[in-house]
């Protein structure tokens, strides 16, 4: 099951384990967005309209596929504003909250209630590469709440371990993806060490396969990151992200 599995990354996760022949749904707040042509060539996708805020509605559907068992849980959804954490309005910033922590909190609660009757089974989460930024003044809440999601799933991960439940973060840099296009005008070829989509499912269908307790990529934003991280607080509070 994919959270967020209408369009993006999570939509070529789903069409990767759809052609190795998985049983695969996919949850979204719009199943608008997906592929007509996708569901006629695998007319077997379960498909589930929800948001991940909402905790009954994501319960319903984790119970309703499944009954056979859950093997992969990977969230993809987030929410993400080219937006200073001061600038964001009260609505919005709850909203980023309730999409970024607590949905992804109640996903992992409920996959992980079934995995746990199985003794089997892996949690995936959609971090940043942000969420690996120390705190620091001017930092937005986007930062804060990808360090959460990593915060969370180690959190889990120490908790399932004993019954054979891995739980993998994913940390990636800028992907190329349509939704970062529309938030940069069209065009996000200007943001470091862009990666295409086909290259961002490399990284993470390879770390999901090998049960990774977590995948930083591109290494060169790692390292920026921990450039940045070092420099003085004087320099950090110039800089807004």
């Amino acid at each position: 099951m994919i959270v967020g599995g209408t369009s993006g990354i999570g939509l070529a996760l789903a069409q990767h384990y759809l052609a190795l022949g998985a049983q695969v749904a996919v949850c979204g707040r719009d199943l608008q967005r997906l592929d007509p042509q996708l569901i006629e060539r695998y007319p077997a996708i379960g498909a589930y309209q929800l948001d991940i805020a909402d905790k009954n509605a994501l319960a319903a559907a984790i119970d309703d596929f499944s009954g056979p068992g859950l093997d992969l849980l990977i969230v993809t959804a987030g929410l993400y504003f080219n937006t200073p954490s001061i600038q964001l309005d009260p609505a919005t910033a709850l909203q980023m909250l309730r999409t970024n922590v607590s949905g992804l909190n109640h996903a992992f609660e409920l996959a992980s209630a079934k995995m746990l009757q199985q003794r089997a089974g892996q949690l995936v989460a959609i971090a940043s590469i942000a969420g690996l930024l120390h705190d620091y003044p001017g930092a937005s809440l986007y930062s804060a709440s990808k360090r959460m999601v990593i915060a969370l799933c180690d959190t889990y991960r120490k908790a399932l371990a004993p019954f054979s439940i891995a739980v993998t973060t994913i940390v990636p840099g800028y992907i190329d993806t349509a939704k970062l296009r529309a938030l940069n005008h069209g065009d996000a070829s200007h943001k470091p060490f862009l990666l295409t989509e086909r290259q961002a499912l490399a990284h993470i269908t390879q770390a999901i396969a090998q049960r990774q307790a977590r995948c930083i990529f591109p290494w060169q934003m790692r390292w920026l990151v921990s450039l940045f991280n070092c420099l003085p607080s004087p320099l950090r509070r110039m800089i807004r992200k």
